[in-house]
């Protein structure tokens, strides 16, 4: 057997597929083989078999045993398919033969990952009742075992706490397992690197712990407060090592488990543990708050000048972890550190001290200098500093450079986390001991141009702070800026040339600096170096800068720059290479924005010059990202409604000069297959359709059916048939007698046969319900426009085909597309609709009369209805059925409410899906005025949804005034999280669809008649305590 695997192992590393495939599956008909898991774990043991083959079959064989594990092992385990292939005895020999090898002391850390993870899942459904005896073996050995062998046991260990244990699990272990890792962290004999796994398997703990904290406070808060105490001191301890000297690359490479990777993994472990402690239970480090403050602060005072020789003086590569995903390279350290310095300062005994220092009577000379502001001032320019490695990214990909910009980036660096420092230190006097240290840098001839632009980019996020505060700058100390930043402009170094252009558009736009005369000289130059400078990375800066002119100037003045903005877009476009451009979202992004704004300055001008070509041939070029494809349809529909408002006739020329470009486009989109920018040119499409005049200009219709009716009967792509669906539905609305007197010249057919004929086909099986789901909207309006003459049998056709089709509509948008169809009818004629439905037969395994399929899908899905039109009419259509009385409707069964479960355990998908949800079944008017009573808004609220500062964090008062009280930031990797945040938000309190006022008032006179009539004393005896509850408090209210 361990041959034959081992050669099925081989075949699987081959570079040919169909080698690959067929091994895999080969390995798939072992599974019912008791000996073939035993036989992974025996090669995967072989230290010398990777050797002998020169191929890595170790990590193969580990990695096919995770796979076998998580298919055939347990039904709790998410992906488990169905079938437990092997027996108790051989899962036994599995077990421990596993553990055996991931704690052996391996030198191969992969392999002692890859197999500590499998013991890990294993054990998530296996400890403690199959596998008793898998924690007290993993603490024994790891007061036993030597340096080797102890790595092996704490990735166990660390994979167990994260993923391995419950609440009830951990809780009976955590006094010792804690203990042990304390003993593993402050034990200077042992690797830097174990020390490290000790501290992250202890981070790990307080996962655990918050939510066992949720059942028993006292307990677990006692337990926690005696931890803490234990570590905190060795963690200040290990935070006041000095790092050693720096190693060159060539000794880092030779030495990985070295001082300075260990001792840099070590602290960026203890950093990362603290500030977990501070955001999951504040209240444990109170009493060392001041000193941790302290610490850090010195910590990365220590840090500059190594961080400036590895990343900027140097071109030493960051952002690395080892094989136990601990970082060790120092820029995640001060990432680290500047995170916990920003959570510290939240702390109210730090802002005390912190005030305490700056307060007028300690400064020297009135000024800031030597204070900490000042000091922590020169550690974020610091750190701020480009690096090579992103200066030659940069460089070479100006597209990566405004990814950067705009915050568009999952690269967070030391200079994002100096960003979000400076910003959360805006309420100090930042902006002048800044200035100061701006100004001694640039009175320094030595100095670098990157410290020069470092310097103004923290002044950028201060003063984006400043303005999303509405705090005010003064305008002397906004004058002294200008001066240096005008240095910067013409400085022969590109990044801070750029970075020039972007400050002198926000310090001189900001009304409170009194440079708002100088913004039409400035944009001229800004305009003037999209053209002439020689750096890209300086052109899209530029171009990027004209935003904030844009919006700031008055509309007199912002008109003469748009035709020069148009101009400066499409001639940097024009020297661009298209491959590259297709390929560069952000830099697309930045152009249409500034586009978008130089149009809005007045968008009639642009049927003068090519403004819209520009844009058109951008949106070509982004079809295909989702980012830009918003952008150019927010650009367009800002258009198209601003040049509507002016009179049809200025829409007509709208239309003549832009109907041919998007038409055109549709033709290149279906001859080059290209489904994006179909999908963008119908999308523009429907926007001018929904802005139009009624009626619509002459030959609009025969212009847009034609393509549309070809696209609809030729794609099954869900955007591109709801996008020309609306279309459709908005020309119908517009001007419905262009459409009834058109004929389409292709087919000879009309008008109204065309759209039948396109709702026919949305509707029938062969189209899902995505690519469906405008067609109600669709069926409504030609309904209404078309109305019951014109229609003539077509109309009972045509609805009888919608109810037929909600019988299998699973999708809730559609859903609710198709139920408004009935919904809109029974505004005005809801026994005519009940009438009908009753007379549809519906086949299939829903099936049942319409009558009971559409009131089952109607009233089911009610509640996820959106929209306030929607909702509106929804809730007037139903109230209208009940005002029937229907006696056909009682005998209609329903789903009713939720029973839920009792059992605390979170499930997973698996269990999910072998115990679904279970509902009641109530008759049709008691659902129907359940639905009813969910849409009535309490009658007290919250103004706006969220959690409260006290609902989050349940510790006592003087815990909670240690910080202020503002946000954190929520972990939403945390498990605890999603379910605080489900424990916490009340659905009817948080509700995001309440409703409007007009729909309020329309169900309160409502419930008032119905609740005088004799039947609703039995509806009512059938609600809930808390329905019964709404009703009372809304009759209290309405009475006040």
């Amino acid at each position: 057997m361990e041959q034959q695997v081992l050669e099925l192992l081989a075949a699987t590393l081959e570079s040919a597929a169909d080698t690959r495939t067929n091994a895999e599956r080969h390995l798939e008909q072992l599974y019912t083989n008791d000996a073939f898991p035993i036989s992974l774990i025996s090669i995967a043991s072989h230290t010398s078999i990777d050797l002998i083959h020169c191929r890595p079959l170790r990590q193969a064989a580990l990695l096919s045993l995770k796979t076998f594990v998580l298919r055939t092992w347990s039904a709790s385990i998410d992906e488990f398919q169905g079938v437990v292939t092997i027996n108790d005895a051989t899962k036994d020999q599995v077990r421990h033969s596993l553990l055996a090898l991931a704690t052996s002391g391996d030198q191969e850390r992969k392999i002692v990952s890859a197999s500590s993870y499998v013991v890990s899942k294993i054990a998530s459904v296996d400890f403690p009742d199959q596998w008793p005896s898998l924690l007290p073996t993993l603490l024994h050995l790891i007061t036993q075992s030597h340096e080797g062998q102890l790595h092996g046991v704490l990735v166990v260990l660390g994979n167990l706490v994260e993923d391995g244990f419950d609440e009830e699990q951990f809780g009976k272990s955590a006094i010792e397992l804690v203990r042990c890792i304390y003993n593993i962290a402050t034990d200077e004999r042992k690797k830097l690197n174990s020390r490290a796994l000790a501290v992250s398997i202890f981070r790990a703990c307080f996962d655990t712990m918050e939510l066992m904290y949720q059942t028993d406070k006292a307990s677990v808060k006692q337990f926690m407060q005696e931890a803490s105490d234990a570590w905190t001191p060795f963690f200040i301890n290990v935070l006041k090592l000095p790092l050693p000297p720096i190693p060159t690359e060539v000794q880092e490479d030779e030495t990985e488990s070295g001082p300075w990777r260990g001792i840099v993994a070590l602290k960026t472990q203890v950093v990362k543990a603290l500030d977990k402690i501070h955001r999951t239970f504040p209240h444990l480090l109170s009493q060392h708050t001041l000193q941790l403050f302290s610490t850090i602060w010195e910590s990365l005072q220590a840090h500059v000048r190594p961080y400036l020789a590895l990343y900027v003086d140097d071109n030493r590569q960051g952002r690395l972890e080892d094989a136990d995903r601990l970082p060790y390279t120092l820029d995640f350290l001060v990432i680290e550190e500047l995170d916990y310095i920003q959570t510290l300062v939240g702390s109210i005994t730090v802002k005390r001290e912190l005030e305490a220092q700056i307060a007028p009577e300690k400064l020297s000379n009135g000024t800031f200098d030597g204070t900490w502001v000042a000091q922590i001032m020169t550690i974020l320019v610091g750190f701020s500093q480009i690096t090579q490695e992103d200066e030659g990214l940069w460089d070479f990909d100006v597209n990566v450079f405004l990814s950067e910009e705009t915050s568009e980036t999952a690269n967070y660096s030391p200079r994002n986390a100096c960003s979000c420092l400076a910003q959360k230190l805006c309420k100090y006097p930042v902006l002048d001991s800044l200035l100061a240290h701006t100004k001694a840098i640039y009175e320094d001839a030595s100095s670098s141009p990157r410290m020069r632009e470092a310097a103004i980019f923290v002044l950028k996020q201060i003063l984006d702070e400043l303005d999303s505060c509405s705090k005010d700058v003064d305008p002397d100390v906004a004058r002294a800026y200008l001066h240096y930043i005008g240095l910067a402009i013409h400085e022969s170094d590109d990044f801070l040339r750029a970075r020039g252009y972007i400050l002198v558009s926000r310090l001189t736009t900001l009304p409170s600096t009194g440079l708002l005369d100088l913004v039409p000289d400035y944009a001229r130059q800004t305009l003037a170096s999209i053209d002439q400078d020689s750096s890209d990375v300086v052109k899209v800066s530029c171009i990027r800068a004209m935003q904030e002119y844009l919006k700031t100037l008055p509309a007199s003045s912002a008109r003469e720059f748009q035709v020069q903005t148009v101009a400066a877009i499409s001639n940097f476009i024009s020297a661009q290479d298209l491959s590259d451009l297709k390929e560069s979202e952000d830099l697309l992004d930045t152009l249409v924005e500034t586009l978008r704004d130089a149009i809005m300055a007045d968008p009639s001008l642009c049927l003068e010059h090519p403004a819209l070509d520009v844009l058109f041939t951008m949106a070509s070029y982004g079809a295909s990202s989702f980012q830009t494809t918003m952008l150019v349809n927010e650009a367009f529909d800002s258009i198209t409604s601003s040049m509507a408002a002016k009179g049809p006739d200025t829409y007509a020329q709208l239309c003549a000069k832009v109907l041919p470009t998007l038409t055109g486009a549709l033709d290149v989109g279906d001859m080059t297959s290209e489904n994006a920018l179909s999908d963008m040119a119908v999308s523009l499409l429907s926007s001018l359709a929904e802005h139009g005049p009624r009626p619509l200009p002459q030959n609009f219709v025969a212009a847009v059916m034609p393509k549309l009716y070809r696209l609809l009967f030729s794609s099954n792509e869900p955007i591109l048939n709801q996008s020309a669906t609306v279309t459709i539905k908005h020309i119908v609305s517009h001007d419905a007698d262009q459409v009834f007197s058109w004929q389409d010249p292709a087919t000879g057919k009309g008008g109204l046969e065309i759209v039948l004929l396109i709702i026919d086909r949305l509707l029938g099986p062969d189209v899902d319900d995505a690519s469906a789901a405008e067609v109600g909207g669709l069926t409504v309006e030609l309904v209404e426009k078309a109305g019951a003459e014109r229609l003539g049998p077509y109309l009972m056709q045509l609805l009888r085909i919608v109810a037929v089709r909600l019988s299998t509509a699973e999708h809730a948008s559609f859903i609710q597309n198709l139920v408004l169809v009935f919904a809109r009818l029974a505004l005005t004629n809801a026994k005519e609709v009940l009438d009908f439905l009753a007379q549809v037969q519906v086949e299939g395994g829903a099936g049942g009369t319409g009558l009971e399929v559409v009131l089952r899908k109607w009233l089911e899905n009610s509640v996820h209805f959106s929209g306030y039109d929607a909702i509106r009419q929804n809730v007037m259509a139903l109230t209208n059925i009940y005002k029937l009385h229907d006696e056909r409707l009682a005998s209609i069964q329903v789903q009713g409410d939720l029973m839920v479960d009792t059992s605390t355990r979170i499930k997973t998908r698996s269990q999910s899906k072998r115990t679904p949800d279970r509902y009641s079944i109530i008759p049709v008017p008691l659902k129907l005025t359940k639905v009813l009573i969910s849409e009535l808004a309490n009658p007290i609220s919250p103004s706006t949804p969220g959690l409260q500062q006290n609902q989050f964090n349940d510790h006592s008062e003087d815990e909670d005034d240690e910080w202020e009280d503002e946000p954190g930031i929520v972990d939403l990797s945390n498990p605890t999280t999603t379910a605080e945040l489900m424990a916490v938000i009340d659905e009817s309190r948080y509700n995001v669809r309440q409703l409007d006022d007009e729909t309020q008032t329309y169900l309160v006179e409502f419930f008032k008649q119905a609740s005088t009539e004799a039947d609703f004393g039995d509806l009512y005896q059938g609600l809930t305590d808390e329905e019964r509850e709404k009703l009372h408090q809304m009759e209290k209210t309405s009475n006040q």
